[in-house]
C-alpha cells in the first residue's frame, strides 16, 4: 500500500498541462514545428502559429509556453494572438526569427485590420521573451505613401495586456511603428533593441498610449521617428536606462491632434542618452487640442550632438499641410484659442553638445502658457564650439545653474 501511495503522489505532482482540446504537451510547450511550421523563411508558417497559439491559450494549468525555437525562420503573414486565455499567464518563448512578406508579395490581411503585422490582445500576464527578432521587411515599404492603397502597418501591436513582461525583444525595420502598447497597466519593458535607418519615415521605436505604471529600462532604440513616444491616457511612466539614436528623440505626445483631449502625467524619464538625434526631450500639443500634460521630469540626461535638446512646442502646426518643408514650429493663429496645458515639468542635470545654438526652446501658447517650469543643472554646449542660448515663448517657472543661461523663462 505504501509503494502505491508513493506512485499515486508522483503522478499527481507530476501532472503535464492540459489544453482545453484534451491533449496534453510535456512541460506546457507548444512548439510551433510541432504544428506544421517549417521555418525555412519562405513557406507561410501563420496556421502553424495561430495552431501552436490557440492551445497554448487554452491550457488550464503551469504557465503554457508558446515557443519559437532558435536556428529557424518564420515567416507569417498579419497575425492576432488573443484572449482571454485560460491560464493566469502565458509565455511567448521567441528565441529564432519571425519575418513579414514584402510590400510586392501576397500580403493576406486579416479582419480587415491593416494597421498592424503581429497582434497580442486581451492576454493576463503575457510573457514575451527568449531574446529573438521581428524582422517587418519594411524597406519594401517607406517609399510607398500612407494611404488606403498603401497603408503601413506597424511590426508588433499589444493591447488591453495587463501586467505585461517584454523583455530581449529585438525588432528591425518595421514599416511604421516597432512596438506598440495600448491599454496595458502595471507593464515591464527590458532589453529591447529596435533599429531602422534614420531616413526611414515613422519607425517610431515604441509608442505607449492609455496605458500606466510601465516600466521601460536598459534598451537601445535608433530609428527614423520617435525612440519612445508617450500618447494620451498615459500615467505613471517609468523610462530609464535608454539610448536613443538615431531617431527624434523621446517624445511626450503629439497630443490634442484634430483639437481632441489629451492627459498625460507623472512621465519619469532618467539616466537616457540621445547619440545624433533631431530632438532630445521633446514636449509636443497640436494647436486647438485641449487636456493637459503634467508632472514631468526629465533627469541624467547625456547628449551628443543634439540637434534639438530640451524642447516644448505646445502649439504646434504640422506645416507640411501648407506646402511647407519646415513644421519646426507654428507661426500662424489657425483659429483656435485652445491648447493643451503645460506644467509641473522639470528638467534636471541635462548636459552634452547641442548641434543648433538654440540648445533650449519653450515655444508655449499664449493663452494657456506654460507654468512651473523648472530647469536645473543644466550644461548644454554647442558642438562645433559656439555660444548655445534659450528661447521662450510665454513660458514660466525658475531656472538655477543653466548653461546657456535661461533668462526668457519669466
Amino acid at each position: 500500500m505504501t509503494c502505491l501511495f508513493v506512485v499515486f503522489l508522483v503522478f499527481v505532482v507530476f501532472t503535464p498541462c492540459l489544453s482545453s482540446r484534451i491533449t496534453t504537451k510535456k512541460d506546457c510547450i507548444f512548439n510551433v514545428l510541432d504544428y506544421g511550421a517549417s521555418g525555412d523563411g519562405e513557406t507561410d508558417d501563420t496556421n502553424a502559429f495561430k495552431a501552436a497559439w490557440d492551445e497554448a491559450c487554452g491550457a488550464t494549468k503551469n504557465t503554457p509556453t508558446l515557443l519559437i525555437p532558435i536556428g529557424k525562420t518564420f515567416k507569417l503573414q498579419p497575425v492576432h494572438f488573443k484572449g482571454p486565455c485560460k491560464s493566469q499567464s502565458v509565455h511567448v518563448n521567441l528565441q529564432g526569427i519571425i519575418i513579414a512578406p514584402r510590400r510586392d508579395d501576397d500580403w493576406k490581411w486579416s479582419d480587415n485590420d491593416r494597421a498592424t503585422w503581429i497582434r497580442f490582445y486581451d492576454i493576463n500576464g503575457l510573457v514575451i521573451s527568449g531574446g529573438g527578432v521581428i524582422d517587418g521587411k519594411g524597406d519594401s515599404w517607406w517609399s510607398c505613401k500612407s494611404n488606403k492603397k498603401c497603408p503601413k502597418p506597424s511590426a508588433l501591436s499589444i493591447n488591453c495586456c495587463p501586467d505585461l513582461k517584454l523583455m530581449g525583444l529585438t525588432s528591425i525595420n518595421s514599416p511604421r511603428n516597432h512596438l506598440s502598447i495600448n491599454q496595458c497597466n502595471g507593464s515591464f519593458i527590458s532589453d529591447l533593441r529596435i533599429s531602422a535607418p534614420d531616413d526611414s519615415p515613422n519607425t517610431d521605436g515604441v509608442d505607449i498610449s492609455e496605458s500606466s505604471h510601465m516600466v521601460l529600462q536598459n534598451s537601445i532604440i535608433g530609428t527614423g521617428d520617435d525612440c519612445i513616444a508617450i500618447n494620451s491616457g498615459s500615467s505613471f511612466i517609468n523610462i530609464t536606462g535608454v539610448i536613443c539614436g538615431p531617431g527624434h528623440g523621446i517624445s511626450i505626445g503629439s497630443l490634442g491632434k484634430n483639437g481632441s483631449y489629451a492627459t498625460v502625467e507623472e512621465v519619469n524619464v532618467t539616466n537616457c542618452t540621445f547619440v545624433e538625434t533631431t530632438n532630445g526631450v521633446r514636449i509636443k500639443t497640436w494647436k486647438g487640442g485641449s487636456g493637459y500634460a503634467r508632472k514631468i521630469t526629465f533627469k541624467d540626461i547625456i547628449l551628443q550632438h543634439v540637434q534639438n535638446p530640451v524642447i516644448i512646442t505646445q502649439q504646434y502646426v504640422d506645416n507640411h499641410s501648407f506646402g511647407s518643408s519646415s513644421p519646426k514650429r507654428n507661426k500662424t493663429n489657425y483659429g483656435s484659442s485652445s491648447a493643451v496645458a503645460l506644467s509641473d515639468i522639470t528638467y534636471k542635470n541635462v548636459r552634452g553638445t547641442s548641434e543648433s545654438e538654440e540648445a533650449i526652446q519653450l515655444i508655449c501658447d499664449k493663452n494657456v502658457g506654460c507654468t512651473n517650469i523648472v530647469l536645473e543643472g543644466i550644461n548644454i554646449k554647442s558642438s562645433n564650439g559656439g555660444k548655445t542660448h534659450a528661447t521662450c515663448q510665454n513660458a514660466h517657472g525658475t531656472f538655477s545653474s543653466c548653461t546657456p543661461n535661461v533668462p526668457c523663462l519669466d
